[in-house]
């Protein structure tokens, strides 16, 4: 994975930026002040069902394995999941289609009626435009975009009960698209395949495949999404999708909280230029032990750290849907980092970001309504905070800072302040005097 930086933007000079670009440039690059406090408050009610849902390699497992994976999502109270389909193995020769485990799969979905979200990628052998004995040539984009849009209709036809499809992924880099990137050829294959999905399945939403990160391209150079918007294929009848990944939950340096720029600028421009719907189909940490990757080491309790942290600053965002990655640790045919983003470990055991998850949901309960943040005096470096009203009208503060420190909250009466990460929890009764707030690095909800 290669990250967005600064760098990127000082070539070539004789590019054009647009609005979008500009704008996220001047943003990231200005290294920003960090602001002593930072109050966010979302833009809609968020029911956690609908909002929250993870990534699933269910056709890696036996159905046991993945039916016990997905009882274990529907006890947090989720019910969507992002599946993963690659061409190559599923049709490896011309309408010769290995459907089986698939076929049951869907089944197991419909029978518990779980929302699915799948994503087709990787072309088969017979249609990839791979040089001749390229060994990944599922990496290369087929040789006929109508090819391959004919197979994911195909599939759409066959499973009317999915309810979203998604047009390859993460086209924005090589590793999905060899040689380098390609807007054009997206578009192509994308326009022709979203054409084909609403003649065969008109009654499931259709997805853009969801780009690495803000959608940078890092061999062409600039953002996809913005060569998308020049060639007309930014549409109020598509959902748009990316991958907002950081090395935090904040964004790559902490203290600019850069990914809290570089998603709010990025989602209000897409509104701007007409998408009505916005999902972040991966996000996510892994608790790999090394050889270090592109993530640093963080262990299994940094992962749950930084899952729920990020979970609440999304719901205060512009985000209409988001994926988790991943409801599952994988096994060796994944790299070694890649194995280990799963909130399951790989038995089937409740790794700490589940528990977690599963605390923070509690807490939070099934559904919240956006609220103003509580004002307040001398707060810690880098504070974030946030407030919501549960279903059943009790008020919810989240919050947490990169420094140490302590607030007074000017609200009366009696509650509960929980650490999720940790599982703990203390009652209090606030007096006249107001009541005083350690705040720490871990998030604290409190309940009134």
């Amino acid at each position: 994975m290669k990250l967005w930086t600064c760098s990127s933007f000082e070539t070539p000079s004789h590019k054009k930026l647009s609005v979008m670009l500009f704008s996220l440039m001047m943003l990231i690059c200005s290294s920003p002040q960090a602001e002593p406090s930072l109050s966010l408050k979302g833009p809609r009610d968020v029911v956690w069902s609908d909002f929250l849902g993870v990534n699933a390699q269910l056709l890696w497992f036996e159905e046991a394995a993945y039916r016990h994976q997905l009882d274990q999502m529907q006890a947090l109270g989720l019910n969507w999941v992002r599946v993963d389909l690659h061409w190559d193995r599923l049709e490896p020769a011309p309408g010769q289609w290995q459907l089986n485990t698939l076929d049951r799969m869907t089944q197991v979905l419909a029978e518990k009626n779980v929302r699915s979200l799948m994503f087709m990628v990787g072309s088969a052998p017979f249609a990839s435009s791979a040089p001749a004995g390229t060994p990944n040539y599922d990496q290369y984009p087929p040789i006929s975009a109508q090819m391959f849009a004919d197979s994911l209709g195909y599939l759409a036809s066959r499973y009317t009960t999915v309810d979203a499809w998604q047009v390859w992924n993460e086209q924005n880099i090589p590793s999905f698209w060899q040689p380098m990137e390609d807007p054009a050829g997206y578009k192509q294959l994308l326009e022709v395949s979203l054409d084909k999905l609403e003649q065969v399945n008109p009654d499931a939403q259709r997805v853009m495949g969801g780009m690495a990160y803000y959608s940078q391209m890092p061999v062409r150079g600039g953002l996809m999404l913005e060569a998308l918007d020049g060639m007309g294929s930014i549409n109020n009848d598509r959902v748009t999708a990316y991958h907002p990944y950081s090395l935090t939950p904040e964004g790559d340096v902490v203290a600019d909280k850069d990914f809290l720029v570089r998603g709010t600028v990025l989602n209000q421009r897409l509104r701007e230029l007409g998408s009505e719907s916005i999902w972040a189909t991966e996000f996510g940490w892994s608790s790999y032990s090394g050889q270090v990757e592109w993530q640093p080491i963080i262990g299994e309790q940094g992962q749950a750290d930084y899952l729920i942290k990020r979970i609440a600053l999304m719901s205060a965002m512009d985000y209409d849907r988001i994926f988790l990655f991943n409801l599952s640790d994988l096994d060796a045919r994944a790299t070694w980092r890649d194995q280990k983003y799963g909130l399951l470990r790989l038995d089937g055991s409740q790794k700490p970001a589940y528990k977690a998850l599963k605390r923070f949901l509690d807490i939070t309960g099934p559904s919240i309504k956006p609220l103003n943040a509580p004002a307040f005096a001398n707060a810690p470096q880098g504070m974030l905070s946030m407030a919501w009203q549960r279903a059943d009208g009790r008020w919810v503060w989240l919050f947490w800072a990169q420094e140490p420190g302590r607030v007074t909250l000017a609200r009366k009466g009696k509650g509960t302040i929980y650490n999720p990460l940790q599982g703990t929890s203390r009652s209090f009764n606030a007096s006249g005097a107001g009541l005083a707030v350690d705040v720490g690095t871990e998030m604290q909800i409190i309940v009134m």
